[in-house]
């Protein structure tokens, strides 16, 4: 009856439209899966127009359309279909089923793999994942992406480098960064600023994030292995916006913010706390012995303040103002902008892709920025059937104003915070800069020193690709080049900070370093019936030249001029040349069955200069396999598993990330010896040197259910990393404390999972929500021996390299607390518990459980949109570490530097009083304390950070179309908004470098950001 009735209906619609609309006519069907079974709900519009139409419980529709017009049916998990309409009216549709997730094409650097026959683990993120979070460098946006993989921001200083590592530790004392890629060729990324003692400057902070289509972290030996002695830490692949042939279109994007510190971080005391803790201190050190009370203490003072100063007499006498250096400093809702234009299309066999960019953003403490203008022009040029052509090019000028950061720099306005007493006032009462203070005021020194880097950055990459007359076989060639110039500028002025008393210092640096890449490959593709093989041939050859020139001078002769030629004492001349080469060659093959065994194998032997010519190459392999279990015979009929693929690789890759020449036995000839230049030894060489090698087991689940709306994976990995590079330390008699050496072992082994799910997909509402997870464990095997057989650990104050523990475990003194009758600290006696001891140096160390690098980091994933609105929202945890406060002996404790000399902050207010209090911090000293690095300042590293918050609004049709333009965006991003830290002691921002250590840098940012973004 129901059928009668919608066919009653329909012949009515018919009728109707023939006679008001003589131009147009019903057009009615069915849409079927391929099974047959009727699809319920799929939307049918006429393209370009609003006009359209649902599908019934049967699968039918009935829509207005004129022949010529375009039907566009969509449905969830489907792919789209587009059918002209023709002079009948009935159109029946058959919707297959949408395998574009299982043909999305993994870009690996060298090689491009679909989904499907990946037997590795990696990760690949578009360019819109990467653009939802407002960064100066790239690698920042994969923070909480990518499970295994761990981003540390060193310093919330714009530019600055980050500390990342894919799946944990793979060396002690040599390199643990990942490899970056560029178009297929590797680069360099290293901290280009020119002080170890200023600001860092990322060489990725060169590239705009906008150029960039999309970044594939590398995790496991199948993926890595092609890249031989460098995969050994995984790799990061960025891959360059290519031009779209066709008419040319127009983005233009645009973005103004505000960021502030994410998190407030420590309080410092105010001068009326520091004066009452500065009283109770000289009570607690001399009333006994000099027979006063507490309320005494105030006149000891006064009656010796030969011993203690008089800065609190000139304070009180002044109306006890309050200096507050904190809000001095802090560049409240420092702003943050970025404009970017680019253009893509092309003709018949040419596209182009090219853009322009400026990045503006003011760091949170005054004194320093970042800005940056970059642009790129790609081409592709199809010359003929068998011959192309393609360059990508990208130019950049960086420019940052950094600050003295990573320690407790008194010329610091982050350290000025932490350690400027608040008796001492910023200003004079006339307005003037107070320069009356016992450190540098940070506001004249944000004024009158420099601290600059500037980074000029030209990656051009050019190849051609010939189809030879073979079949399915080609040959391409490729020639890439990176230069960069990066030149440091110091100055110290003559008036107050660390230039006074030399009337002025200045340092300048000038480093050119030039890479260059050449490649040639064969690629050959054959298939033939159920199989099919693909082989890549490549050779390659890797040059790296670096020069450096700098000097430095004293005694300016006046204010203003701050180059070098206006010094009267030059002070040093230094220039040096250094060059390494990589030359490699790689086969690699991937063979496929019926598209459901697939089997992958790769080799590479790899040369390089850092080793002696005996020990220079080396030979790094890995074979994989697949087993697409959707596409077996078992699995054919079910249409809610889409993909089900079951993965396991091994293989082995390299290290050599160590400094140059460390295999040979040099002099030194920059000794003074009566005038002239003298030689002395100054290493003592290991010709023996060679790889570091990482041998990895990787097994894996790939999995897609219920037309792709829930996809994710499972993997298992185990890591040993053999012959490590270890700086083994030496016996004194030979004249040097070290030698990098082979020997050593380390493992890694982890667990990792993803799993994202589209909870609801329609054309008008789409909820979907994702997350990873990953675990690592990291064990220290085997460390070098000494002649008695004994492993040589390496100890420093705070951690120990040790067979059976992590590296660099936290080693120490355990604190036991504060004893409640006497008020003072105490550690105990065998490390661990037991009894207890007040003598700090009888307190012997103990592993304190886990190291700096977490063992269990997350990320979580939220999209939800609704008719063009949408929120876009992630964040990201790290947990099963540590944390250790680098200068709790200045700020951190009860004692005459935080309540005399320098500054304390507020915890310390929490002490002991009497006999009977349960504090944490102990009685207040007037006493200049020794380093007492123990667990009391080691804190719980967990927590986890709301790192992006994206609402926005994506303009309908008829906007559009009244604009003028393609499509149109609208958003507000908020960054790092919200921080949740686990250990209530920690004070300071959990977001720490890799080594763990909480220091005076500038901490992450939160941020703002109202953008746009339209395409015409």
């Amino acid at each position: 009856m129901e059928r009668k009735l919608n066919g009653i209906f329909t012949l009515f619609l018919v009728c109707l439209a023939q006679l008001c609309f003589a131009q147009q006519k019903t057009v009615s069907g069915a849409v079927t899966d391929e099974e047959g079974l009727p699809l319920v709900g799929v939307t049918v519009q006429v393209q370009g127009t609003t006009v359209g139409a649902l599908t019934d419980f049967d699968g039918n529709f009935a829509i207005q359309a004129s022949e010529g017009q375009v039907l566009v049916f969509k449905y969830v998990g489907y792919a789209t279909q587009l059918i002209t309409v023709g002079n009948l009216n009935t159109i029946n549709v058959t919707m297959l089923v949408d395998t574009a997730a299982l043909e999305e094409v993994i870009v690996m650097g060298y090689i491009s793999k679909r989904k499907d026959d990946m037997t590795g683990s990696a990760v690949q993120l578009g360019s819109e994942e990467l653009q939802q979070t407002t960064t100066v460098s790239v690698d920042q946006a994969l923070q909480g992406k990518v499970a295994g993989l761990n981003v540390s921001t060193t310093s919330g200083t714009p530019g600055s480098t980050a500390d990342i590592r894919i799946r944990g530790r793979s060396s002690i004392t040599a390199g643990n960064s990942p490899l970056y890629v560029i178009n297929g060729v590797p680069i360099i990324n290293e901290n280009v600023s020119g002080a170890a003692s200023g600001s860092s400057l990322s060489a990725l902070a060169s590239l705009n994030t906008n150029d960039i289509a999309s970044i594939t972290v590398l995790k496991d030996a199948s993926s890595t292995s092609a890249y031989g002695a460098r995969g050994a830490n995984g790799v990061i692949v960025i891959t360059t916006k290519d031009g779209v042939a066709g008419k040319t279109t127009f983005n233009l994007s645009s973005s103004y913010g505000f960021a502030n510190d994410a998190i407030d971080g420590p309080e410092v005391l105010t001068a009326a706390e520091r004066e009452m803790l500065f009283y109770e201190s000289l009570y607690n050190s001399y009333g006994t012995a000099y027979g006063f009370s507490k309320d005494g203490a105030k006149q000891f003072y006064l009656d010796n303040l030969n011993s203690f100063g008089n800065d609190y007499v000139v304070w009180n006498n002044a109306g006890r103002p309050e200096g507050n250096w904190a809000s001095v400093i802090t560049n409240n809702n420092a702003p943050i902008q970025e404009h970017n234009i680019s253009a893509t299309g092309g003709g018949d066999g040419h596209s182009f892709y090219a853009s322009l960019g400026y990045f503006d953003q003011e760091a949170t403490v005054i004194g320093s920025d970042f800005q940056r203008i970059s642009g790129s022009l790609n081409f592709t040029k199809q010359f003929n059937d068998k011959l192309s052509f393609s360059t990508s090019n990208t130019a950049s000028h960086s420019y940052q104003d950094g600050t003295l950061e990573g320690s407790a720099y008194f010329s610091n306005p982050r350290s000025v915070k932490f350690f400027m007493p608040p008796t001492y006032q910023p200003y004079n009462n006339d307005g003037t800069i107070n320069l009356d203070t016992n450190l540098p005021n940070p506001l004249w020194i944000s004024q009158n020193d420099i601290d600059e880097n500037r980074l000029t950055r030209i990656l051009s990459n050019n190849s051609a690709t010939w189809q030879t007359p073979i079949e399915n076989l080609s040959f391409s060639t490729r020639a890439s080049i990176d230069y960069r110039i990066s030149n440091y500028k110091r100055y110290r002025n003559r008036i107050s900070g660390d230039g006074d008393n030399t009337n002025g210092y200045g340092y300048q640096s000038h480093n050119s370093s030039t890479s260059y890449v050449f490649q040639n490959r064969l690629d050959y593709n054959w298939m033939s019936g159920h199989h099919s093989l693909d082989l890549t041939l490549l050779q390659e050859y890797q040059k790296n030249r670096n020069y450096f020139l700098a000097a430095d001078a004293e005694e300016f002769g006046t204010d203003g001029l701050t180059n070098l030629a206006s010094a009267g004492s030059p002070t040093l001349a230094t220039s040096s040349f250094t060059d390494w080469a990589v030359a490699s060659y790689m086969l690699t093959a991937s063979y496929s069955f019926d598209k459901t065994y697939v089997l992958n194998g790769t080799y590479r032997r790899e040369g390089n200069s850092r080793f002696s010519p005996e020990n220079r190459w080396g030979d790094f392999y890995s074979i994989g396999a697949a087993y697409n279990l959707h596409r077996a015979n078992f699995f054919a009929d079910n249409e809610n598993i889409n993909m089900l693929k079951l993965r396991a690789s091994y293989g082995v890759t390299g290290n050599a990330n160590i400094n140059l020449n460390n295999y040979q036995v040099l002099y030194g000839y920059s000794a003074n010896y009566g005038g002239t230049s003298a030689a002395f030894p100054s290493q003592y060489g290991n010709s023996d040197l060679t790889w570091e090698t990482s041998h990895t087991l990787d097994l894996g689940l790939d999995f897609a259910f219920f037309q792709n709306r829930l996809d994710g994976s499972i993997a298992y990995y185990s890591r040993e990393s053999k012959d490590l590079l270890l700086d083994v330390p030496l016996s004194f008699t030979t004249g040097f404390n070290q030698q990098t050496r082979n020997i050593g072992r380390m493992s890694n082994k982890g667990f990792e999972a993803e799993l994202n799910y589209a909870i609801i997909r329609s054309d008008d509402f789409n909820l979907s929500l994702g997350g990873n997870l990953a675990f690592n464990k990291n064990e220290v095997l085997e460390l070098a021996k000494d002649a008695a057989g004994k492993d040589i650990t390496i100890t420093t104050v705070t951690q120990r390299v040790e067979v059976g523990q992590p590296a660099y475990a936290w080693y120490m003194p355990t604190w036991s607390g504060v004893n409640p009758e006497t008020g003072n600290d105490e550690w105990y006696l065998n490390g661990k518990d037991g009894e207890t001891t007040t003598n700090f140096n009888q307190a012997a160390k103990a592993f304190q459980g886990g190291s700096a690098l977490p063992e269990l980091t997350a990320g979580l994933n939220l999209h939800v949109d609704y008719k063009g609105f949408f929120i876009d929202a992630s964040g990201f945890y790290q947990g099963g570490h540590k944390v250790y406060e680098s200068w709790h002996l200045y700020t951190h404790q009860g004692n005459a530097y935080s309540l005399n000399l320098y500054h304390g902050i507020n915890t310390v207010l929490d002490r002991w009083q009497k006999p009977g209090d349960i504090t944490r911090y102990a009685k207040v000293k007037d006493s200049y304390e020794p380093w007492r690095y123990n667990s009391k300042f080691l804190f719980d590293g967990a927590f986890a950070r709301l790192r992006n918050v994206t609402f926005g609004y994506d303009f309908s049709d008829q906007i559009n179309k009244a604009a003028g333009i393609h499509s149109g965006r609208i958003y507000i991003r908020g960054t790092n908004l919200l921080t949740w830290v686990k250990d209530d002691n920690l004070v300071w921002d959990p977001e720490v470098n890799a080594s763990g250590f909480t220091d005076m840098f500038t901490p992450p940012t939160k941020s703002i950001i109202l953008g746009v973004n339209f395409n015409f």
